[in-house]
């Protein structure tokens, strides 16, 4: 399956992509794009972030930032600790799109559920991020600045290894919780951290 811009000229107007980053991991923000493609510039190459390597995804974002409307947004680990994690995921798509430079007319939504508070037309596309161009180029923004603030988080807190787990629950990342102990980077909600405390 290969994403395209169909969607997007049925649609027909501005049309916003929108995905989320970093729902799984035990630290960290949450992390939503939202994007509206300038159709005489779609970059090419354009696929789900989870398929592209590092230097692709990282090629792609410049060549988005530069053709395309873009928003980031985020919500906090407290957010996320006061929400749940899925509430936190549409709050940071909710300002993702309110931070476009223009609103969109419609907004596609990687996911089974649209955000509660969106306020404007709106489709929920399953896999999204792997049949819509504008939710993969929202999946790659929201992706290459989720693990840069990763990697920034990294330096303040050395150990977890969140340069390379992302905040993800791998096995180097559990056994530092175990050793090290928990940050104020940690969803203290999740259960591998809960557990702990």
């Amino acid at each position: 399956m290969v994403p395209d811009f169909a969607f997007e000229t049925r649609i027909g107007g501005r049309v916003a992509g929108v995905d989320e980053v970093g729902r799984g991991p035990l630290a960290g923000p949450v992390t939503a794009a939202a994007v509206v493609l300038d159709v005489a510039r779609i970059p090419d190459g354009l696929d789900d972030s989870k398929k592209l390597s590092l230097k692709k995804r990282e090629a792609l974002w410049g060549e988005i930032i530069a053709s395309a409307d873009v928003s980031v947004a985020h919500a906090s680990v407290r957010e996320i600790e006061e929400l749940n994690i899925l509430r936190a995921a549409h709050l940071a798509m909710v300002r993702a799109v309110g931070g476009l430079r223009v609103p969109p007319d419609h907004v596609l939504v990687d996911g089974t559920m649209l955000p509660r508070d969106l306020n404007l037309p709106a489709t929920p596309i399953v896999r999204g991020d792997a049949r819509s161009f504008s939710i993969a180029a929202a999946s790659i923004v929201a992706k290459i600045c989720r693990d840069r603030i990763m990697v920034d988080l990294a330096q303040q807190h050395p150990g977890y290894g969140w340069e390379t787990n992302m905040g993800y629950p791998s096995k180097s990342h559990r056994l530092a919780l175990q050793n090290l102990g928990v940050t104020a980077c940690h969803r203290r909600t999740f259960k591998p951290v809960h557990n702990m405390l």
